[in-house]
């Protein structure tokens, strides 16, 4: 039994429901993973494992690092792996190691790179259309840069997906489409999660979703179609009555207007629950709110226990709503999955 005093709660059934969610909402497009950042911060093997199982067959990581620690789940179930950032000449041996990943090109170094190393091994190929980020331009693809390479899966990213309304998002998806035919593609991708739910026209042949698959709702489209698949719990480390006109953590934020029970809590910013959720957070004794008090510190953070009779030794669940967090805490859903720390003891259930 382990003796760590902090857990993360994790849900199999919530991971998949996710998934088959938004592979029906890509519609005839195939439904992919980003399993980057080691899975959103869940775990990257154990995340893999379960879309595999229910079906995932396109998985993103960040780097060759990343996909090494997860190539030989993919290519057991010949599922497709790609690596976003492309190929640098410190990824050669990496790619010797891993013959059947593939990298996301984006520059003109890397596709003279690929070229030296791979002659006709497919490659994937990332095209900006706007972002400015990654990716070629159209320009040079008129001009001939990939003329003779072969493409697995030629892809773009959106910028403002996550607003509905942003004139990007149709002028992104009409340079997107203008590049059909104009490739040796054999499939396009544009649609990360919250592209998903801008409509058909956003999917063409695969999508990527990402936050989503994890309990994170980037987009109005899709509420109600994500459940939360990570909580937190934490143990109760000292129950204490703070009386009227003490005051509670670093700075004194919080000053008790009358006497109060406070529970002190072995979770803090350095496992991810951010300084952001300081006078803002909630946890959960059943259902019984009790709200975080104080400045959230490093290892520590205090609950106003008035509504649950909580004691040392008691564990205690956090808000697993990403919504609600992040609108407490003005941190986005995205930081504050990645952000969870390792200092957790993960339970997949």
């Amino acid at each position: 039994m382990s003796h760590r005093p902090n857990r993360l709660y994790l849900s199999s059934d919530a991971l998949v429901a996710n998934w088959r969610a938004l592979a029906r909402l890509s519609g005839t497009a195939a439904c992919g993973a980003a399993v980057k950042a080691d899975g959103y911060g869940l775990g990257a093997r154990a995340v893999v494992e379960r879309l595999l199982g229910a079906g995932c067959r396109d998985l993103f990581v960040a780097s060759w690092a990343e996909a090494e620690g997860v190539a030989d789940l993919a290519l057991a179930a010949g599922a497709s792996l790609a690596v976003l950032h492309g190929l640098r000449d410190a990824d050669l041996p990496a790619l010797a190691r891993l013959p059947g990943v593939r990298p996301v090109l984006s520059t003109a170094a890397q596709l003279v790179r690929w070229r030296g190393v791979a002659a006709g091994r497919a490659c994937d190929v990332m095209i900006d259309t706007g972002m400015n980020r990654l990716g070629i331009g159209r320009a040079e693809i008129a001009a001939g840069m990939l003329d003779g390479v072969a493409i697995d899966t030629v892809m773009s990213h959106l910028a403002c997906a996550d607003e509905p309304d942003h004139a990007m998002n149709e002028a992104q998806r009409a340079a997107f489409a203008a590049l059909t035919g104009r490739t040796s593609a054999r499939r396009m991708s544009l649609a990360n999660s919250a592209g998903i739910a801008l409509g058909a026209g956003y999917h063409f042949d695969l999508t990527r979703p990402g936050l989503a698959l994890y309990g994170g709702v980037p987009a109005p489209g899709l509420a109600g179609a994500i459940c939360p698949v990570a909580t937190i719990a934490a143990e109760v480390l000292q129950r204490r009555v703070v009386r009227a006109g003490d005051t509670v953590g670093y700075n004194a934020t919080w000053r008790a207007e009358v006497d109060t029970p406070v529970a002190i809590v072995n979770l803090g910013y350095a496992d991810g629950y951010r300084r952001a959720l300081s006078d803002r957070g909630c946890a959960f004794a059943g259902d019984a709110p009790l709200p975080v008090i104080g400045r959230v510190s490093m290892d520590l953070l205090a609950l106003d226990a008035t509504a649950a009779a909580v004691r040392e030794g008691d564990w205690v669940r956090f808000d697993d709503d990403l919504v609600h967090v992040a609108a407490a805490s003005g941190v986005s859903q995205y930081e504050l999955l990645t952000g969870l720390g390792q200092r957790f003891e993960r339970h997949w259930s």
